[in-house]
């Protein structure tokens, strides 16, 4: 609950002894940090409430759209209060946001929404606006006066007929909008709505995974925004004729890929820190709250919750949201560079879509079964999971959940831009973030295989050709296999560069072919890389072959290593402050091997606790009969061959 001061109060009526024993997040501490949310955005509405404008820089798309992000996000977590009390609104949040959807679609009103004709992000925020009116509809809309309601059709209508969206997620922004029109009264068009359904089903890769568009976009967009609309919208009034030869493979597709997403939540609650848009931050335990509401049968409600419930706990334990009871552009702190360049002081609260669970009412079986320990509480986890290209190795010993990809770098195969820190590295984790200044993306730092020149410029791999992921099984010994080959590249970068995500643009200049593999378990990597051929006028002399590891933030107790497996120049560290959303000062590791084309370089990359054992001897040999392969005695004395792709 939130007292008369707007100060969050976590003792709730619930015990969270019986149902969260693990997090201690009962449904009454999710609820009181919901309601201290919206309590501490009211100060800054405008006085029709049409709008909230939240302190903080201007966003890339100016302050009517920033009010319009406040209003219509914030709205979402309003409306799953709303939802899952069934309408019970002691803090009166149907009356006081039904007064914000009058003003804002008043055209004579100074806070009026901006409309969907007037600025593409309209269309983001108009389907979150119509996703609760639908959701709450007893409540707000059907007591909204007719004129009102008039105003509120004719403003969502634009979204009929309009062939402008992006065909990626957006897709769910028309068509969320078409079905609530659709239920009202209002025009639609049902072959816009098979459409959008049809370019949503385009998305689908494999085991339930979907990129976003057409490209190798895997990020937390998969369960946040792919898997979550279509159980959202399958439940609206007007979807049920669509929904129902749908539903039940949506729920499957959901139910496969959760069997992934589960396994990538850290023990302490940590999602994995890579992709876009990470301000978003509670969104990250959206799909586990879907799940719950899809009833998928082989994840159970205690499981899915304490995963929803770690990720909520590792915020707030992080001083999430600030003093001020805001949320920034950043992850724990404020951090702006992380935010893409459209982002306003509004956008981070798209995290109110990890709050979902408060749109289940407090006897439903997600609130009612006590939590159950996450995979990484269970045991270790080696996983290669086959659409993004990762092996994921998570640790019960140190909670840590790695994954090493091979697979994902938001572009095509023979994109020659260069590489995105958020999506381009070769490993993310859940207790690590990839260096993300000015510095790493002209030139990456850190989790890399790269040539470096004279001038210690590192090479792109941007656009890599991806040689599939596996677990190989020896002797009773499991090992992850994963693979890529890039055609490396220099990257001379544009002056101006937009911020959405992607890799900085430029005048690409060819390095060399190089194939990477990593050879995974637990905490370990043998990272293999074969210099297969310099370009033209590149000499081996004047470029040495750089492995960069996990980087890792003073005081936070992990140990990052890169250790020489065969002949090397020279082995070291780089320290950088304002590149880390985790801290400073931040530090990678890294070796330098000479560049032998047709040879291979090995080196052992680890990250774990610092007071994990290190283990003993590590050695690897590269055979070449009867069929290319490694090696491997790893640091805890098992002993693998594997073969090489």
């Amino acid at each position: 609950m939130v007292n008369d001061e707007g100060t969050i109060l976590l003792t709730g009526t619930g015990s969270p002894i019986t149902s969260a024993p693990i997090t201690g997040w009962d449904r009454a501490r999710w609820a009181a940090l919901a309601d201290h949310l919206l309590a501490s955005v009211r100060p800054y509405a405008s006085p029709g409430h049409g709008r909230i404008t939240l302190p903080g820089a201007e966003g890339g798309y100016g302050r009517d759209v920033d009010g319009l992000e406040g209003f219509a996000r914030t709205f979402l977590l309003a409306g799953f209060r709303l939802a899952g009390e069934r309408g019970v609104d002691p803090h009166q949040y149907a009356d006081w946001y039904a007064k914000g959807i009058a003003t804002g679609t008043d055209p004579s009103a100074p806070d009026r929404w901006v409309r969907m004709s007037e600025h593409p992000q309209a269309k983001v925020e108009a389907a979150s606006i119509a996703l609760i009116l639908d959701m709450t509809r007893p409540w707000i809309w059907d007591r909204l006066d007719p004129s009102v309601q008039e105003r509120v059709v004719d403003y969502l209508a634009e979204a009929v007929g309009d062939d402008t969206y992006p065909r990626i997620n957006w897709v769910w922004f028309r068509l969320v909008v078409q079905t609530f029109l659709r239920s009202v009264g209002g025009p639609y068009s049902l072959q816009e709505m098979r459409d959008d359904l049809a370019t949503h089903d385009s998305f689908l890769r494999a085991e339930g995974w979907m990129a976003d568009g057409a490209e190798r976009a895997f990020d937390h967009y998969v369960g946040w925004a792919l898997h979550l609309y279509p159980t959202l919208w399958a439940r609206m009034a007007g979807a049920a004729d669509l929904a129902a030869e749908r539903r039940a493979h949506d729920t499957e597709l959901l139910e496969r890929y959760l069997a992934d997403a589960i396994t990538l939540v850290g023990a302490d609650g940590g999602p994995l820190i890579q992709g876009r848009s990470l301000i978003y931050r509670f969104a990250a335990a959206a799909p586990f709250w879907i799940g719950a509401i899809a009833g998928v049968p082989s994840l159970s409600p205690g499981l899915l919750r304490r995963a929803a419930s770690g990720v909520a706990g590792h915020f707030a334990d992080h001083g999430v949201p600030d003093d001020r009871g805001l949320l920034t552009l950043g992850w724990f702190t404020s951090w702006p560079n992380l935010a893409q360049a459209y982002s306003g002081p509004g956008s981070p609260y798209w995290a109110a879509k990890g709050f979902l669970g408060l749109a289940l009412p407090a006897d439903h079986p997600a609130w009612t079964a006590s939590e159950e320990p996450l995979p990484v509480e269970r045991g270790d986890v080696l996983r290669a999971v086959a659409a993004p290209g990762w092996i994921i190795s998570a640790t019960k010993a140190d909670g840590i959940v790695r994954v090493h990809n091979h697979g994902t770098d938001h572009s095509r195969p023979g994109d020659r831009r260069g590489d995105s820190g958020l999506y381009a590295r070769i490993g993310y984790s859940t207790a690590t973030a990839p260096w993300l200044d000015d510095a790493s993306w002209a030139s990456p730092a850190d989790q890399s295989a790269a040539l470096v020149d004279v001038e210690g410029r590192a090479t792109h791999r941007n656009g890599f050709e991806a040689l599939g992921v596996r677990i190989d099984r020896t002797s009773g010994i499991d090992v992850g296999v994963a693979a890529s080959r890039a055609a490396a590249h220099w990257l001379t970068a544009d002056t101006e560069q937009w911020g959405h995500g992607y890799g900085w643009t430029g005048q690409a200049l060819d390095a060399g072919t190089l194939t990477t593999v990593s050879l995974v378990r637990g905490p370990w990597e043998v990272r293999l890389v074969h210099v297969d051929a310099l370009a033209d006028g590149v000499a081996p002399q004047d470029v040495k072959l750089r492995m960069t590891g996990w980087p890792t933030v003073d005081g936070d107790g992990l140990s990052s290593t890169v250790q020489p497996l065969t002949p090397s120049l020279a082995t070291g560290s780089q320290e950088r402050t304002d590149a880390s959303i985790l801290g400073d000062p931040s530090v990678v590791p890294w070796a330098d091997f000479p560049v032998e084309p047709g040879h291979w370089s090995v080196a052992l990359v680890s990250l774990q606790r610092q007071n994990r054992p290190t283990g003993g001897s590590v050695s690897a040999t590269v055979l070449s009969s009867p069929a290319p392969a490694v090696a491997v005695t790893w640091p805890d004395g098992a002993s693998t061959t594997t073969e090489l792709p």
